[in-house]
């Protein structure tokens, strides 16, 4: 029987969007059968494979998308939201496969179902490019996403902190405002799939709150001030408002984490 590792660790080194969807999903179903024995024999890699598009640039280099109403605008929204989903895959591949033995079993079916969720998030997204003649690599793409991952891959606590509890907790923030523009534009078919993806998140960052919780008390911590001060140490950036308070608090994070560290 092949182990978890190996199998999440062959995930992560397919390289072509298609095939990570497909590889990523089987992981997941393999893994919820009990067709893949719960060893973590294999390191991951320090990066995953990633297709020759799109060309990835630092965010400062990253053109403007034009206004949502126009054709280029639409197109390049689609193809930035198919790039998140796309790390999003090996994020949670990631997490899964580096910290499942430390972690236990519950943690690593949670963060691979995580995984086939964004890859179908991202079967959505690339259809939907396709829909409007486009594809995803036809455009440029933020290359830090995956900088996350590098930063905090020597301590699940950090990890958990930053990745489902800042960034994924960010696209509860954003994604309801992009869901009304689509909906006002008429463009009903991509509200349903961003409806989709802001279900599936609150689910995801509720995983990562449920972990982070249950090792911070393990560690005599206590979550929140915990959270703040890993926060601090290990993200690039400021936690900026406005939150979507409600669908926060969903996910079991409520105001007393990130409340105060906003800016």
């Amino acid at each position: 029987m092949q182990t978890a590792a190996s199998a999440i660790r062959a995930a992560l080194l397919t390289g072509d969007p298609r095939a990570k969807c497909f590889a990523a999903r089987d992981v997941a179903r393999r893994w919820r059968m009990g067709r893949l024995a719960e060893e973590f024999d294999v390191a991951m890699p320090d990066e995953p494979a990633r297709p020759e598009a799109p060309e990835l640039l630092d965010p400062s280099q990253m053109p403007r998308r034009g206004k949502f109403g126009s054709e280029r605008g639409r197109i390049a929204l689609w193809h930035s939201l198919a790039h998140i989903e796309f790390v999003a895959i090996d994020l949670a591949l990631d997490m899964a496969g580096r910290f499942g033995a430390q972690m236990g079993t519950e943690f690593v079916s949670d963060f691979l179902a995580v995984a086939a969720d964004e890859a179908m998030h991202f079967a959505l997204l690339a259809r939907k490019l396709e829909r409007l003649g486009s594809h995803y690599g036809a455009l440029p793409a933020h290359g830090g996403l995956w900088e996350a991952a590098d930063d905090t891959r020597g301590d699940v606590a950090a990890r958990l902190a930053v990745v489902p509890m800042v960034l994924e907790a960010r696209g509860l923030d954003v994604t309801p405002a992009t869901l009304d523009r689509a909906r006002a534009a008429g463009d009903e078919h991509g509200a349903r799939i961003l409806e989709r993806i802001l279900d599936d998140e609150i689910r995801h960052v509720g995983f990562g709150t449920k972990h982070f919780v249950k090792l911070a008390k393990a560690r005599g911590e206590i979550p929140e001030i915990f959270w703040k001060s890993l926060v601090r140490t290990h993200f690039r950036g400021p936690v900026k408002p406005p939150f979507n308070n409600s669908a926060r608090l969903a996910a079991g994070l409520s105001r007393d984490f990130y409340e105060d560290v906003a800016v």
